[in-house]
């Protein structure tokens, strides 16, 4: 389903309909140059009858609702009366300020258009005020959009559960009467002994193709045993197999012990491997960690990383995020490529080995609960700086915007969960604005 933005600009005919129509196209400018398509009227929506009229033609996922002039309560009230998604309210600037006429008086409509937000059913709404060519404003409708348009594909979103959370892991569990209510995702369920069945009926011939893949993204395959190696390849194609067959775009799997005590090779360079293919795949079975992923890789059109925060260099202000060997690919080193080693704990391989690559823009992330089972944000922001491995598996290293102890105490203190995902760029802006449309808190470090 295609995503529609939509500009809702109301007013009324006794303002400065001159300054009024300067306002509106330069809205309309703004508007466009973030969206192509963004829906926008040909005219501004003077009148209760223009509105209807536009209204009866648009189908949003996300409306900024803008009073050019004063409006009052009716023309928002028609507006929620008829649809139900995010909203950013926008209100303009007076452009003169001379002791003469008040040509716009936007910031009163505002008033009354966020006053029948509340009355009407205490809906969501995010806000900006602010010139069509202040940078503060193209953010705000920028982040508006991109949050919206996450929100929306979450609704078609197939997450698998693959296998149960190990003992003392129950952070990653979810239900899925939840998942549907709360994020519009639906939650399918399939034991790992399945998966593991269904990898131990394939020839070697079948998972030639895997094998050979596996060999082109990777870096020292040939030194794991050859079982190993086919038995990889095994539980790649069963993996890839069924997230085509049953349209999944992400997985939790359990990993530990099952794959070690009960295959006898790791699954953690096939949820590697499933990164790289677009999959967002957490392993430990942590359901709102693949979430997690899934929204950084859906904002950032790239792999994410998915680890624990296992260490701390004030001298640097970083934070080292690791994991036992399940990152993708494509977010190696680029003088190592993506190493291939044995699983740290197990000893037993293929299981990735690698630093990860710099990047200057970095944002940590996790969707997590409070206490009484509300849902929150994590979120932290800084750079990937340029180190190698630091632990046997696969490791980042984060040197934070704000203070790395701090970050630290103060999360420990406020109960996160101990898995996050490292995105590539900025998103900081876009998922405030998914978290205030989702009305969870954020927890900003």
């Amino acid at each position: 389903m295609s995503f529609q933005a939509v500009y809702i600009p109301v007013g009324v005919p006794t303002f400065h309909l001159e300054s009024a129509q300067d306002q509106f196209e330069r809205s309309v400018k703004l508007l466009k140059s973030i969206e192509n398509g963004f829906v926008c009227p040909e005219k501004m929506l003077l009148t209760l009858d223009d509105l209807r009229a536009y209204l009866d033609g648009i189908d949003p996922d996300l409306i900024v609702f803008q009073n050019l002039t004063f409006a009052n309560a009716a023309y928002m009230s028609e507006v929620l009366r008829r649809f139900n998604c995010p909203l950013l309210l926008w209100t303009l600037r007076e452009p003169v300020i001379d002791g003469g006429r008040l040509r716009l008086n936007s910031l009163t409509g505002a008033y009354s258009a966020a006053n029948t937000l509340r009355a009407f059913d205490d809906r969501a709404f995010s806000y900006v005020f602010g010139a069509p060519e202040e940078e503060e404003v193209h953010k705000a409708v920028q982040d508006c959009v991109k949050a919206a348009a996450v929100k929306k594909a979450m609704r078609g979103l197939r997450l698998s559960a693959i296998g149960h959370t190990p003992q003392g892991f129950g952070f990653g569990r979810a239900l899925d009467s939840e998942l549907m209510s709360i994020f519009g995702v639906e939650l399918e369920a399939i034991e790992a002994r399945e998966l593991i069945d269904m990898a131990k009926s394939y020839t070697d011939e079948e998972c030639r193709e895997y094998l050979e893949r596996s060999f082109a993204m990777t870096c020292g395959l040939q030194e794991t045993p050859e079982h190993n190696r086919l038995d990889h390849a095994r539980l790649y194609k069963a993996y890839t197999d069924y997230v085509h067959s049953h349209n999944i775009g992400a997985v939790a799997s359990r990993c530990w012990p099952d794959f070690f005590t009960s295959f006898g090779t790791p699954v953690c360079t096939v949820l590697s491997l499933l990164n790289d293919d677009g999959v967002a795949a957490a392993c430990e079975a942590d359901i709102y960690g693949a979430l997690s992923m899934w929204i950084g890789m859906f904002l950032s059109k790239e792999p994410v990383f998915f680890g624990d925060p296992v260490s701390l260099d004030e001298g640097e202000n970083t934070i080292t995020f690791w994991h036992c060997g399940a990152a993708a690919c494509g977010l190696a080193r680029k003088d190592t490529g993506a190493v291939i080693g044995v699983h740290p704990n197990r000893k037993i391989g293929p299981a990735m080995n690698f630093g990860c690559e710099a990047f200057p823009e970095a944002t940590i992330f996790r969707i997590g609960r409070e206490p009484d089972g509300s849902f929150r944000f994590f979120l932290a922001e800084g750079e990937a700086i340029d180190k190698p491995r630091q632990f046997i598996g696969t490791s980042i290293v984060v040197k934070t915007d704000a203070d790395s102890r701090t970050i630290v105490e103060k999360s420990v203190r406020d109960g996160f969960e101990p898995h996050y995902v490292i995105i590539k760029g900025r998103w900081g802006g876009a998922l405030k604005a998914l978290a205030e449309q989702l009305r969870f808190p954020v927890y900003e470090y």
